[in-house]
């Protein structure tokens, strides 16, 4: 299974969380910058995952310029799933239901809910237990894009 887990980061959080989670998938995954993303890193994969912090309750403007440049179908076979990093607030945000809709636009199919994750303050650190529902949310896309 060819998997790749593309990101944009601030302070690093988001990218302690791609990293967890390419970790977690195995073998033949590959964690990327969407800032260092090339389109031909999208060719020959199965597995799709795409995380950002929550910007203004959006996924950061790289990561937005990434999505709106995928065509309808670009991602067809691709099996997707997306995340953000946020601050707990009292108003509503998420930019991991935002991705998974472009993803899904663009071709994917869906397979795990999109997954939030939280940092203490805006620079972090991610708050006390993030890292373990990793491991929970990374099983899921695995056992999924497996079809069990």
């Amino acid at each position: 299974m060819k998997t790749l887990v593309i990101y944009d980061t601030n302070y690093g959080n988001t990218k302690k969380i791609a990293k967890a989670v390419a970790s977690k998938l195995g073998k033949g995954t590959k964690t990327v910058s969407v800032a260092d993303l090339k389109k031909k890193d999208l060719k020959g994969i199965d597995v799709l995952v795409a995380g950002c912090p929550v910007i203004a309750s959006s996924p950061t403007e790289k990561m937005s310029r990434f999505l709106t440049s995928l065509k309808d179908n670009e991602l067809k076979g691709i099996k997707a799933a997306s995340f953000d990093t946020r601050m707990k607030l009292f108003f509503f945000t998420d930019a991991a239901k935002k991705i998974s809709k472009e993803l899904a636009r663009a071709g994917a199919v869906i397979i795990a809910k999109p997954k939030d994750f939280y940092v203490q303050k805006a620079e972090g650190p991610l708050r006390d237990g993030e890292m373990e529902k990793v491991v929970v949310w990374a099983a899921d896309i695995k056992n999924s894009a497996k079809g069990k």
